[in-house]
């Protein structure tokens, strides 16, 4: 019997996947001076142990005030990078998963509260806040602080940071770097025009609103092994008008892949308060189709994708080659499993867990 697709292997620049499910970056909230603890090693642990073919680490702040929240990851010191080497270290002894990692940085959409206690932005006079930076100085919401634009000298802040974090990425052994280029965060209120109102070089037009992005990207491919991928996750579109779409995500996915962009991850929204988002299963599909038709490199489509069947569906069907799984593995954090049994194909586990393969699918596990 053939291997399903979804379980079929997959190289991404220089690093080979065994399956094409993606655990997609999903932030904890948890961190404390942006430095990760046990809560940390207990998720990223379970989750190496799903039987996915790579394991995103969640997005993670280059620099403070770069942080969602006061409580976000961060890898922009030598204690940051520490507490994640632990934490890696203890991951890493009973899983050999690959593991990337989402750099980014939120702008205006940083200084914000924890999302379970209503995630309102923090003022800068807060106690867990501070001012915020961005491309322009328009807020995120009405009513809340306007931003500070960021000048020559806050860009080359930034474009430094994210290199250093992608060298601490590389020497902590992390095997793939996600740039955050998505979901209303810096890079992306760089490339829409609802969020970018400047009149340098670095605003107006596409091409404009691009160079910082592509700045950025440069440099973390230049500051990360070039044997090791650098990927970019986008907002294919900001479902508002007037803003960021399809048409331009393509634009910016080819300037992408002609730099050396190993993959492209296409998500969206997350922007403009006024977004209207057709919520339903697959509904980012079809930009990660439209993106996957005009390059040549991997593209992961995600959103809403919860069951094996219509997994299978997108990549059978060529809209993308792999498939991102966020909130769908945190309720179910063995979903490849139950996947693998679903489409009958055979997954990786510890020999701790082969006493687990069910009597009605006695060739599920494959031993690690």
């Amino acid at each position: 019997m053939a291997t399903p697709r979804l379980f079929e292997p997959i190289s991404v620049g220089g690093l080979t996947l065994a399956n094409r499910i993606v655990i997609a970056p999903m932030c904890q909230y948890s961190a404390e001076n942006g430095e990760m603890n046990d809560w940390h090693l207990a998720h990223l642990s379970q989750l190496a142990q799903s039987g996915a073919g790579i394991l995103t680490i969640e997005a993670t702040a280059v620099c403070p005030q770069g942080r969602i929240s006061f409580a976000d990851v961060g890898l922009w010191n030598d204690a940051t990078e520490a507490a994640m080497g632990r934490v890696l270290s203890a991951v890493r002894r009973w899983s050999d998963m690959p593991v990337a990692i989402q750099l980014g940085h939120a702008g205006r959409k940083a200084s914000t509260d924890l999302p379970w206690r209503g995630e309102g932005q923090l003022a800068p006079d807060h106690a867990n806040g501070w001012q915020v930076e961005a491309p322009s100085p328009e807020p995120r919401l009405p009513g809340t602080a306007a931003s500070t634009p960021l000048d020559a000298e806050g860009l080359k802040r930034v474009r430094e940071a994210f290199a250093d974090s992608a060298r601490r990425a590389a020497r902590l052994g992390i095997d793939a770097v996600q740039i955050h280029a998505a979901h209303g965060y810096l890079l992306h209120q760089f490339l829409s025009p609802l969020s970018n109102r400047r009149e340098d070089d670095y605003g107006g037009s596409l091409e404009n609103r691009m160079r910082f992005p592509l700045e950025v990207f440069d440099a973390v491919r230049a500051a990360f092994p070039a044997d090791r991928p650098v990927t970019v996750r986008v907002s294919g579109s900001d479902w508002a008008d007037g803003g960021w779409n399809a048409e331009q995500t393509i634009a910016f996915a080819k300037a992408l892949e002609a730099r050396g962009c190993a993959a492209i991850h296409v998500s969206s929204g997350g922007l403009d308060p006024a977004q209207k988002i057709p919520v339903g299963p697959g509904y980012q599909v079809p930009l990660a189709r439209a993106v996957r038709q005009a390059v040549d490199m991997p593209v992961i489509a995600v959103g809403l994708i919860t069951e094996p069947e219509h997994a299978e569906a997108i990549l059978g069907n060529g809209d993308a080659d792999m498939i991102g799984i966020a909130r769908g593995i945190l309720y179910d954090p063995r979903w490849p499993w139950h996947a693998a049994a679903r489409l009958g194909a055979q997954v990786r586990v510890s020999p701790q867990y082969l006493r687990a393969q069910p009597r009605l699918h006695k060739d599920l596990f494959a031993p690690r």
